[in-house]
């Protein structure tokens, strides 16, 4: 829609025309009402909707475009009402329909039930799910043709999937019809190829074979089978005047899901710079978003078949709670992962980031301080090509070891491999801000947010501008930050604390003590001078802070 809407919604009545509408009208089924880009359609036979909606997704998937339906399907009580239906039935349909994968059918248990045994379909058990609004946990089932074509010589040609997450990024399209901007356009899609591939965990196609579909129409899944990648990076490039448009999207080939996706409107006053933006922008974009997606992807592997790559993306969202609870989660997972592979340096390095969060929020054990030293440097030693086994390593450098000036050196070396590691900058501006260095704290801050802003980690940069502005005595815009920071991890117990300081210092007492209660809440143990110490803050940062802190009702 954002690139085309007047063709989307003509491509839509196309489809709806042609695909949609016969396949209801032939299978029995009755359009109740449409949603935007949805429908809901009833069935008296849980059979038909399943035969329908595997007729549907089959002939999208022989059409050219990159629209893709998700398709959920559920038995349930429903209420008619002036022709419309509502009730559980209907929520949990919806619920099921969001879990779907584009251009896939998802059954909830109940309507598995009924067709089990009744079709030639076959059936995937995608396990129990929570739905949003639904109180009781839901099994899903998705749907596949039986009776898949028989290999041939060309699908033998097919390539498997390396044992790490893949990338393609295809040449961009010129659609400006300019020359110049070709040139510009496929300069920056091998500086995103190069840039991609320095990340140590990516697998990525060289330009030479991602070139070969250059200026022409290509089925995503079929390119994602000849080159084997799981994922492929798609664009186009516009000018109009003097600036000129660029759309990026993230595409899982297997699903055809979009992962992420981005547009780009910039003025064409030094072309090779706006590149260079574009690029860097682009990659701090992908990395998080591909993670992202791993990790859903591992969640859904079984217990007993996950290896040492699949452990860690497991540990990966316990550990960035940066609390306690979920690095107590992680590092048994990463403990199994460093059995299978003991020179694993992303895993040792989340390790020390984990007995950082244990020794500095969980009671400041000398075993944790000491566990996060051996593990951080032996990341470093490790891993010095790894950006993300840097970064948290230097984390834990950074705030439990107090070498300040190591940490740095080590996100340095993190950003030399990938000058869009935003993480590097949101952490470095972390322990810029500990250390009372106020203005490069901020300039860091805001640079790793300008790069990732939907990075999970903004919350470290988002502590760095914090307290750069509270040493200054900005004390409205530290606590913009702060609160900025509660809105992009809310169960982060120091970002609550720096609000609680933030607000006693502007003499809102009030809304500082709900503050300084949520604190509490989170981290029993908190103690201001106890947090202070631990982490090494600075005289300059930490009188103000902990008398701030206590004005808030956080004890000492």
């Amino acid at each position: 829609m954002g690139a085309d809407e007047v063709g989307t919604l003509e491509a839509l009545k196309v489809i709806r025309r042609e695909i949609v509408d016969p396949a209801i009208a032939e299978h029995k089924g009755r359009i109740v009402k449409t949603t935007g880009d949805g429908l809901l359609v009833e069935f008296a036979s849980a059979v038909d909707a399943v035969t329908c909606a595997m007729a549907v997704q089959e002939k999208m998937a022989g059409r050219e475009g990159q629209i893709a339906f998700r398709i959920g399907i559920n038995i349930g009580d429903i209420i008619s009402d002036e022709n419309d239906i509502f009730g559980d039935g209907v929520n949990v349909a919806a619920r099921v329909e969001n879990e779907c994968a584009p251009g896939g059918v998802c059954l909830s248990g109940s309507a598995f039930e009924q067709v089990r045994g009744k079709t030639t379909f076959e059936f995937d058990d995608l396990g129990e799910r929570s739905l949003k609004n639904i109180d009781r946990a839901v099994r899903l089932y998705g749907v596949k043709p039986a009776n898949a074509k028989p290999a041939t010589a060309e699908s033998n040609r097919l390539l498997s999937l390396p044992d790490k997450p893949s990338i393609a990024v295809l040449p961009f399209q010129n659609m400006s019809g300019d020359p110049e901007q070709e040139y510009f356009a496929d300069g920056m899609v091998e500086d995103i190829i190069t840039a991609l591939s320095r990340f140590k965990w990516l697998f990525v196609i060289a330009r030479n074979s991602t070139f070969t579909y250059k200026g022409r129409s290509v089925d995503i899944r079929l390119v994602g089978r000849e080159l084997g990648v799981r994922y492929v990076l798609e664009g186009s490039v516009r000018r109009a005047g003097d600036r000129v448009r660029i759309t990026a999207q993230l595409i899982d080939a297997e699903t055809r899901a979009h992962i992420w996706a981005d547009r780009y409107d910039r003025a064409l006053d030094d072309i090779f710079a706006l590149q260079d933006e574009i690029t860097v922008s682009t990659v701090a974009a992908i990395e998080p978003s591909v993670r992202q997606a791993e990790i859903e992807r591992a969640k859904r592997k079984r217990p007993d078949n996950l290896d040492a790559y699949d452990l860690v993306l497991r540990a990966t969202p316990l550990v960035d709670t940066g609390m306690p609870e979920g690095a107590s989660q992680a590092v048994p997972l990463l403990e199994r992962a460093l059995l299978l592979e003991p020179n694993y340096a992303l895993a040792h390095g989340q390790t020390a980031f984990c007995n950082e969060i244990l020794y500095l929020r969980a009671g400041r054990r000398e075993d944790n301080r000491t566990a996060a030293i051996r593990y951080a440097h032996t990341a470093v030693a490790l891993g010095p090509d790894d950006a993300p086994a840097l970064v948290y390593a230097a984390i834990a450098i950074g705030l439990v070891e107090h070498d300040r000036i190591l940490a740095l050196e080590t996100f340095e070396a993190a950003l030399a491999i990938s000058p869009s590691a935003a993480w590097a900058y949101s952490w470095g501006a972390l322990i810029l801000g500990w250390g009372g260095e106020a203005e490069r704290a901020i300039e860091w801050g805001e640079r790793g947010i300008r790069l990732s802003p939907f990075d999970p980690w903004i919350t470290a940069a988002l502590h760095g501008i914090c307290m750069g502005h509270f040493l200054r005595g900005r004390y409205e815009d530290a606590a913009a930050a702060a609160q900025r920071a509660i809105r992009s991890k809310p169960g982060f117990s120091v970002s609550h604390m720096f609000l609680a300081a933030s607000l006693a210092k502007l003499g809102r007492m009030e809304d500082a003590n709900v503050a300084a209660e949520r604190v509490m809440q989170l981290q029993p143990n908190f103690s201001s001078n106890g947090q202070c110490s631990a982490i090494g803050c600075v005289p300059l940062l930490a009188t103000p802070l902990i008398e701030a802190m206590r004005a808030s009702g956080l004890p000492e």
